[in-house]
């Protein structure tokens, strides 16, 4: 009977070794939409109209920062969605849901929040980061990228990537290029400051792209056709992994060594070296559909979903 037991309890813990739970647990003030860590904050904006910001290290709310409720279509006032949220050295850039199916940018410095853009320049945005102090890279669902002079108030350039309705975007670390993916699965790599096409990858994945991330010269897109793909441009390599799930989200490291992304239906994540394709770790407590990854540096990493849970893991 001693040994059953023993048995047993080897087995439990074998079990539960197996995924790994949160290191800590942040809570934001709605579902979560984007997800960003800089300047040693994280940055969440919400479905409720607002953006909380913690203090990674100390693990405490420091901010908020809330838009203007809209009207619905009964003429009540709601929260608007957050859909984007970036900050370069404190001034803090908010895309959120506007009237008339568009969308809008408010500023925030210094305490102030300004309006840059609102919804009579018809902008059907659906996800903005910044370049420069001065610029703002958006994406409209049409697949259109728009650069925004911020102080002139002007386009600097309008492209259509594609005739594919948008999926996401992502920004190399000195913001001179974006990675761009639809709905067709091929990823284009846009010049920032000219708008110029440099390359077009394609063939890894076949369907919709939820999610793409670019780090060190690697790119991963995450799939409608239950692909993880990765592309080094500059090797012109690339390769993608089957799995057996719709692939919502996905993050790199910051040198571009592991993966993680949203492997099943329990919104369990999976971490894998990108050379070696090998798994590194598998991760577990997430209520709901991941709505973003973001890694702190290459053994830690954040997991934000449709709930209002931010979920702190470590690798090692």
């Amino acid at each position: 009977m001693k040994y059953i037991i023993l048995i047993l309890i080897f087995t439990i813990s074998l079990f539960s070794s197996e995924f790994k739970k949160p290191s800590y647990t942040f809570k934001a003030s709605g579902y979560v939409i984007d997800l960003v860590y800089k300047y040693d904050k994280i940055y969440a904006s919400t479905n409720a109209g607002i953006v909380d910001i913690f203090n990674y290290k100390t693990k405490k709310l420091i901010k908020q920062i809330k838009v203007p409720d809209v009207l619905d279509f009964m003429g009540d006032s709601i929260p608007s969605k957050i859909f984007s949220v970036d900050d370069i050295d404190g001034q803090i850039m908010l895309l959120s849901k506007s009237k008339n199916g568009f969308n809008r940018v408010h500023i925030v410095k210094d305490g102030k929040k300004t309006l840059v853009i609102d919804y009579t320049q018809q902008l059907s945005a659906i996800k903005a980061k910044y370049i420069d102090k001065d610029t703002i890279l958006i994406a409209l669902l049409s697949n259109e990228i728009i650069s925004y002079d911020i102080k002139n108030k002007k386009q600097n350039f309008n492209i259509q990537v594609s005739g594919a309705k948008f999926s996401d975007f992502c920004l190399n670390e000195d913001k001179t290029e974006a990675a761009v993916t639809d709905e067709s699965g091929v990823v284009t790599l846009l010049n920032t400051k000219t708008g110029e096409i440099i390359k077009t990858l394609k063939a890894e994945n076949l369907d919709n792209v939820f999610q793409i991330s670019y780090k060190n010269g690697v790119i991963a897109s995450a799939g409608q056709d239950r692909r993880v793909s990765i592309y080094v441009p500059k090797f012109k390599s690339s390769y993608h992994i089957q799995t057996n799930f719709l692939i919502y989200s996905i993050g790199l490291s910051p040198k571009g060594k592991l993966a993680a992304y949203a492997s099943d239906e329990e919104n369990n994540i999976v971490v894998f070296n990108t050379v070696t394709k090998r798994n590194v770790a598998k991760f577990t407590g997430n209520i709901a559909t991941i709505s973003d990854i973001e890694f702190i540096d290459e053994n830690q990493f954040l997991v934000s979903s449709n709930s209002p849970m931010i979920n702190l893991y470590k690798i090692k």
